[in-house]
């Protein structure tokens, strides 16, 4: 053990998803900034990539919500307090951020979450568990619209709000950096023409809140030849709403026109087959990092006027906002855009990527995350 300052991050596990790349990505500023990085987890298929960056990772039952199994994570987190001389512990999901804050409060660690989404409270006592996302000494919103929740619904003072959008790295997403052979792939992988329709790319995890059934409607509204890409695999607990998709675009008779091609690997060069970019969420969204990815890649987007969208969004600047869950109103932007001059479409896009590396690169968030830490250090 050395005498630079250690965080402990602790969340479920270590699979794919948002808050495990932003767990990472937070690793890898720790060490950058003279820190050391400790993780806590269930494990998954990110730890190898984790410890190559020169993070530990402590293995152990955080996904539990069994109150026991809490009290018995609480435990064992402040022996790695102790053992690894932990200054700070930093909670980014619920079950793991009760045990933190337990182990903070045994050992005298400094407490920071990060508050990644609004949460539901859809039984008795819901609020209660959500409420220790709130409990940090700071707590970090991932945008202004989080901000704005945690002080309605949680009460918590502005002063320990630190609003830090969540990023992308702008060298993986610069159209200008992909090979066109990696773009030629996909095209082939899911059969699309070089000289066929404008595509609309709605992309996302197949869950009935992202709208990909919004979208379905619009596309039946449209009047315009177009190729819809619902691009994201869907949960096994999902299948259903994916059959429930596929029964919706056979009714509509646009199996020939809306497609449902799975999860991709390579994000970055599918945003650069879309024409337009869909984001159709239905329930706000905590923040939607791919309305900032589209954005890095020039691509004009047309997002849900609700949640966080509103701030990375601006109105005819740098996209189109419309109401939620409505088709009409989709579907009139959508043609609104595939129909305006190139050029004009190609404006756009390049002051959303310039709006993004303003705003909101990964090395932003880590540089204000890592002022957080040193706050309280």
């Amino acid at each position: 053990m050395t005498d630079a300052p250690a965080v402990l991050q602790v969340l479920p596990a270590l699979e794919a998803g948002g808050v495990e790349r932003g767990t990472l990505e937070i690793a890898e500023a720790q060490i950058a900034a003279g820190m050391r990085a400790v993780v806590a987890s269930a494990g998954g298929a990110l730890v190898p990539v984790l410890e190559a960056l020169g993070a530990t990772h402590v293995t152990l039952p955080l996904a539990t919500k069994n109150p026991l199994g809490i009290r018995r994570n609480a435990a064992a987190l402040a022996q790695v307090v102790r053992r690894e001389g932990i200054r700070i512990l930093h909670a980014r999901s619920r079950a793991p951020a009760w045990s933190a804050w337990m182990a903070a409060r045994s050992t005298g660690a400094r407490f920071v979450t990060t508050y990644h989404g609004t949460y539901n409270e859809g039984f008795p006592g819901k609020r209660l568990y959500n409420s220790v996302m709130a409990r940090g000494e700071r707590v970090i919103a991932i945008s202004r619209f989080i901000a704005d929740h945690l002080a309605a619904r949680h009460g918590t003072d502005r002063a320990r709000i630190r609003v830090i959008p969540r990023g992308v790295d702008p060298a993986l997403f610069d159209p200008e950096a992909i090979d066109p052979a990696r773009i030629a792939a996909l095209r082939q992988a899911w059969s699309l023409p070089a000289d066929g329709p404008p595509i609309v790319m709605l992309p996302g995890r197949l869950t009935r809140w992202k709208g990909g059934m919004v979208l379905v409607e619009a596309m039946a509204r449209l009047g315009l030849p177009a190729t819809a890409l619902l691009v994201g695999g869907a949960e096994p607990k999902r299948e259903g709403y994916r059959a429930s998709l596929e029964a919706l675009i056979a009714a509509r008779g646009l199996a020939d026109r809306v497609r449902l091609v799975g999860h991709c690997a390579d994000m970055a060069a599918a945003l650069l087959l879309a024409d337009v970019v869909i984001h159709a969420s239905t329930d706000p969204e905590a923040f939607g990092r791919t309305v900032i990815e589209a954005q890095a890649m020039r691509r004009p987007v047309i997002a849900s006027d609700l949640g966080a969208p509103r701030e990375t969004v601006e109105e005819a600047v740098t996209g189109w906002r419309v109401p939620p869950g409505d088709a009409d109103a989709l579907a009139q932007a959508i043609h609104w855009v595939l129909t305006m001059p190139e050029a004009e479409r190609e404006a756009v896009g390049a002051r959303a990527r310039a709006a993004v590396l303003a705003r909101y690169t990964t090395r932003a968030m880590q540089d204000a995350t890592i002022a957080v830490y040193r706050e309280l250090l």
